[in-house]
């Protein structure tokens, strides 16, 4: 599986997290999100995060976290609708991947597989779905996999 190896800078987000079992209900509180955003005029060419907090055989599904996340601007001010936070950037390896559930999913197991052939270690941070811009137009997502340095 191809990657590349990029360093992330620390970002400024927005988000609302869920916490059940990981399927259609990350959806649909990434399409709040998004609605949330356009309403703010902050959906415009945005970059947005799927981040799943949790893995799930490791932690009850029930218990599971997802954060749905956008990038704001330094001086943007939320309201009480979303959470802020920051996601703190550092070594990554990027995934180009095909916007389907199967594909995915399928890239998750590769990705492993080619982790572990590579040398690389996965550092201590959540693996992160990056999204930029119109997802409509753009059929592909990025799998952004934390790396020590």
């Amino acid at each position: 599986m191809k990657f590349k190896e990029e360093l992330f800078p620390p970002y400024r987000i927005a988000y609302m997290r869920r916490v059940g079992q990981y399927g259609p209900g990350n959806f649909e509180v990434m399409e709040k999100l998004k609605e949330w955003a356009k309403e703010k005029n902050l959906l415009d060419s945005a970059t947005l995060f799927a981040i799943p907090q949790d893995n799930p055989q490791t932690t009850l599904p029930d218990n599971c976290r997802f954060d749905a996340c956008i990038v704001i601007p330094n001086d943007y001010r939320v309201d009480d609708s979303v959470n802020e936070g920051e996601i703190s950037g550092g070594k990554y390896l990027v995934f180009e991947v095909k916007h389907t559930s199967e594909a995915i999913q399928k890239a998750y197991t590769d990705i492993f597989q080619s982790l572990q052939n590579s040398g690389y270690k996965i550092d201590n941070k959540p693996i992160m779905e990056k999204y930029i811009g119109d997802m409509f137009s753009n059929p592909y997502c990025e799998i952004c996999v934390p790396i020590k340095p």
